[in-house]
């Protein structure tokens, strides 16, 4: 039978699984949140108790999957010994295959104990920029936005473009999405950085290969409540503008699109995805929230935060994935080592394996850069 990757079957006894789940803590912890919910009065502070069922609910989903991989592992422990004692070809065939399974939900449960930072629950904001090259760098843009709207539908993440602005001849100049869905930002932030495309032109009449360059980045969406972030209007500038896209491919053409610079900052955010100017303002100043919360982590802890340390020029050497187009077809992960020789699987948001190697900890072990 097939060994498990850190999962030991014990006859006489519970399955012992490598990690450091603390299940036993989780527990306690729920009993301890159900015991406040139980105190008179817990429903008057909507906010406070809405958090706290939250956790709540994170805890308990942890604890049911630990107990479902008990469950599995119980049953293969008797269909070992069943198989033992009939020495019985099937059954000892099938054990095989619940360990396999077993296995893979381990591996799942690791995993999912990689995305236990802060804010790892979270919805996000993903932004998009193109580097120096003109149309080039701009079209390479647009198609790095399809590309995590189409991973983000496969996610089943409901995704609103906040904010477009089109290149000159194609492309874009920059993009906010929003994207709602539970662990949205502790998936996305496995992709901040810059990705370069190489491939032939369709914008040179002499089909010369170009190398392109654009960045993406992921702001966890922050409530006001959860972090000491104020925001004073008096440090605010609004000004109003006509939404406008691609042809009104990509947001409503309205009178009520929003730009906020934040004056101490500097840091400026717009959205024209919606009709109302209000709602316009409501989503900005969440990306506002966000952008504000990055930076203060950056200046509290820069060295050890990974964000700070992956931002750099959008250009040469500082890649983290290449797409090669021409003269062969090739994508690989700088960082991991993974490679796909699909790009255009990849390009239509085929994106999960590059996202489970990073956050698992998977560092490449050798190998050149695709050129």
């Amino acid at each position: 039978m097939k060994k498990l990757p850190n999962c030991r079957i014990v006859k006489n006894g519970s399955p012992s699984f490598g990690g450091h789940f603390d299940i036993d803590a989780k527990r306690e912890s729920i009993l301890e949140i159900e015991s406040i919910m139980a105190v008179p009065g817990f429903w008057d502070d909507t906010s406070k108790s809405r958090d706290i069922i939250k956790k709540r609910t994170a805890l308990e989903k942890i604890v049911k999957a630990w107990d479902d991989l008990i469950r599995q592992a119980d049953d293969v422990r008797v269909m070992i010994d069943l198989g033992e004692e009939a020495q019985d070809a099937d059954t000892l065939a099938e054990t095989g295959e619940m360990a396999n399974k077993l296995a893979q939900a381990v591996a799942a449960a690791e995993f999912q104990r990689m995305l236990s930072g802060p804010h790892d629950r979270n919805s996000c904001f993903v932004t998009i920029n193109p580097g120096a090259g003109g149309t080039e760098s701009q079209d390479w843009a647009e198609m790095i936005l399809r590309m995590y709207l189409r991973y983000c539908e496969k996610k089943g993440w409901k995704t609103t473009i906040t904010e477009f602005q089109a290149g000159d001849e194609a492309g874009l100049k920059s993009a906010t999405i929003s994207v709602s869905g539970e662990y949205a930002y502790g998936y996305l932030k496995a992709e901040a950085g810059i990705h370069r495309l190489v491939r032939i032109s369709p914008f040179d009449s002499n089909a010369r290969r170009h190398t392109s360059f654009a960045s993406m980045y992921a702001f966890p969406e922050i409530e006001e409540d959860d972090i000491d972030i104020k925001i004073s209007d008096a440090d605010l500038r609004v000004d109003t503008f006509r939404s406008g896209g691609a042809g009104g491919q990509h947001v409503n053409t309205t009178d009520s699109a929003v730009r906020i610079t934040h004056i101490p900052s500097g840091i400026i955010v717009a959205c024209q995805a919606e009709r109302s100017q209000i709602s316009n303002r409501a989503t900005a100043m969440k990306v506002l929230r966000a952008k504000l919360y990055e930076r203060e982590v950056e200046e509290r802890n820069a060295k050890a935060t990974e964000i700070a340390a992956e931002k750099k020029d959008i250009g040469w050497g500082s890649q983290i994935r290449s797409y090669v187009l021409h003269p062969y077809k090739m994508v690989k992960d700088l960082r991991t080592g993974v490679e796909s020789g699909n790009p255009d699987a990849v390009l239509d948001g085929a994106l999960e394996e590059f996202v489970v190697a990073y956050l698992m900890g998977v560092r490449r072990s050798g190998g050149d850069e695709v050129e």
